[in-house]
């Protein structure tokens, strides 16, 4: 379309004008006659307080050339010459902006970052081509509402403000496929942010988020999601469900507890560095088959799976300054590039061999391996890759990593040659998980007085016998049942219970409240009918995890806020 076809739209005052008679900051003639002709200008750096009117009125007034030549040649024809599609005016001293700026519908870029920015003008919403949009490193407090109406725009860049809030409609940026709001002063994530259907990038870092709404999972195209930084004491189950997730950044938060991955296969870059988590399950690994980088760094891990080795494609793996103690020697088949190892309490690698590099710890670790397939009489023929599931006796297991390991055989028993293997080595942790038992091993006993950890998952327990009690440093229990033991209520110890994914229907807060050291409750995924109000009294749990039950309070905005929220509702509920 021509300019002179165009003119009397955008300015009906007075017709045509003519540039160089504004008492503003002025443009150098050969950047506006260079803009003309490319469409695009270029202002960043200029120390500028405001934006020049002949910037605003480029596409409408008559060039100041055009007074001084009247002749023109086919190339100077400022009237068919191109509209503005780009402007840059960043890095100025620019506190406000002009609602002249819809003389320039034809911008498909618009940056404007690096100012004093405090608000935004209305006439935003007339930019109608516009594609991308950066406000970043502003004072923004909060944004209109018109910016809702940018239907083509596909790249918002508000990082570096002072927002509070999001205004109502964002969902309707249906174009929307890059999205930073980093370094805000964001409380919540409205819901609505699940419509945005096309987008592929969400930073959200750096802001005072303390929960995610569960709908977040369901933008099916997100590919980067970035939540460093923000006070996230939980993650919604249901991000593991994120089938196009290929980065996920939640460091620098108050994690505990980690979801599992179960749809996300896409997923290559894992952080979770600078949390405090526990522990570590194969329950969280085992679906990671496309894992690159792994950040555990900084958290409260005492132990790593043995599961870590079947993650084949996983190049680095960062674990330092968290406190553990002894490494799965199958570890050594991994590829990794790189391993970090530093700040932990490693008692059986020397430090001399952790200072030499990862490959120097991978060949250790994997002579390890090759030193107790030598003393062991396996039925199983041993490979790089047999993990303690397909062993009899796990020697390496219990004299390295002070572990009883016989899980995933399907047994109905556990056969005494694998008590008497322990003969007289400590044993902190037993794994009998993922077998057919019907009842406690009664030889657990002869463990009493060393083992903290006992996993007894995916069995067919149908109660819990009071030999349990007499685990005197039991802290972790891991089990699967229907009906909560009463037993557990008398293990004073305790500090993590883990029952999601069960068919338990009540809990008794009396007895639980009595339960000093209990720290962590997950009761996902269950048949909790109702939650009593008297569970609030449990001020000792940090970590309360109640999502996937038939329950109707507390509603799942209640869930959403956190433990120490969801506590807080239950104990006003209580009858006075």
């Amino acid at each position: 379309m021509s300019r002179q076809l165009r003119t009397s739209r955008f300015d009906p005052r007075a017709g045509f004008h003519t540039e160089g008679k504004d008492s503003g900051p002025s443009v150098p003639q050969g950047l506006l006659k260079a803009a003309r002709s490319s469409g695009q200008l270029n202002l960043a750096g200029r120390n500028l307080g405001e934006v020049p009117q002949c910037v605003w009125r480029i596409n409408v007034d008559i060039p100041e050339e055009a007074n001084q030549n009247l002749s023109f040649s086919s190339t100077e024809r400022w009237w068919e010459q191109t509209d503005l599609t780009k402007l840059i005016i960043s890095s100025n001293k620019l506190q406000s902006l002009s609602d002249d700026l819809r003389l320039l519908p034809a911008l498909t870029v618009l940056d404007i970052h690096d100012n004093q920015l405090t608000s935004l003008p209305s006439a935003i919403r007339e930019l109608d081509n516009l594609q991308k949009l950066n406000i970043s490193h502003n004072k923004l407090k909060m944004l209109p509402e018109e910016i809702t109406s940018l239907k083509n725009l596909k790249a918002l860049h508000l990082q570096h403000n002072e927002l509070t809030c999001i205004p109502e409609g964002f969902e309707h940026l249906s174009s929307l496929e890059d999205l930073d709001l980093s370094n805000n002063r964001l409380a919540t994530v409205p819901a609505g942010f699940a419509l945005l259907s096309s987008l592929l990038r969400l930073n959200l870092s750096s802001n005072q988020l303390k929960s995610l709404p569960a709908e977040i999972s369901r933008m099916k195209r997100l590919k980067h999601l970035d939540c460093d930084s923000n006070l996230l004491e939980t993650v919604p189950p249901d991000v593991g469900s994120m089938e196009s997730l290929e980065l996920l950044y939640l460091r620098r938060n108050k994690l505990r507890v980690l979801p599992e991955f179960p749809s996300s296969r896409q997923l290559k870059e894992l952080y979770l560095g600078e949390n405090q988590i526990e522990m570590l399950g194969a329950e969280h690994l085992q679906h990671l088959q496309a894992i690159l980088v792994l950040d555990l760094r900084g958290n409260k891990l005492r132990s790593v799976p043995e599961e870590m080795a079947l993650l084949q494609s996983l190049e680095r793996l960062d674990l330092s300054n968290n406190d553990i103690s002894s490494l799965p020697c199958s570890l050594g088949n991994l590829h990794l590039k790189f391993l970090a190892l530093e700040g932990n309490p490693l008692r059986t690698i020397r430090r001399e061999i952790i200072a030499k590099g990862t490959q120097e710890v991978l060949k250790y670790l994997r002579s390890k391996i090759k030193d107790d397939g030598t003393s062991q009489n396996d039925s199983v023929p041993k490979t790089a890759m047999t993990l303690p599931s397909e062993s009899r006796v796990n020697v390496h297991a219990i004299v390295t990593l002070k572990l009883l390991d016989y899980s995933d055989k399907q047994a109905t028993l556990i056969p005494d040659d694998i008590f008497d293997a322990t003969k007289s080595n400590i044993i902190t942790s037993v794994n009998f998980s993922k077998n057919q038992l019907c009842e406690i091993p009664k030889r657990i006993i002869e463990l009493k007085e060393m083992v903290s950890d006992v996993n007894l998952s995916f069995n067919k327990l149908s109660f819990v016998s009071q030999e349990l009690c007499l685990l005197q440093k039991l802290t972790f229990l891991d089990l699967r049942f229907k009906v909560l033991p009463t037993v557990l209520y008398h293990i004073p110890t305790l500090e993590a219970v883990l029952i999601s994914n069960n068919q338990v229907g009540s809990v008794d807060p009396q007895k639980m409240k009595l339960m000093e050291n209990l720290s962590t409750l997950d009761l996902q995924n269950n048949d909790l009918l109702q939650i009593p109000p008297e569970l609030g009294n449990c001020v000792q749990l940090r970590t309360l995890l109640l999502d996937g039950n038939p329950f109707r309070v507390p509603r799942a905005a209640i869930l959403m806020k956190g433990t120490a929220a969801v506590l807080e509702y239950l104990r006003d509920r209580i009858p006075a």
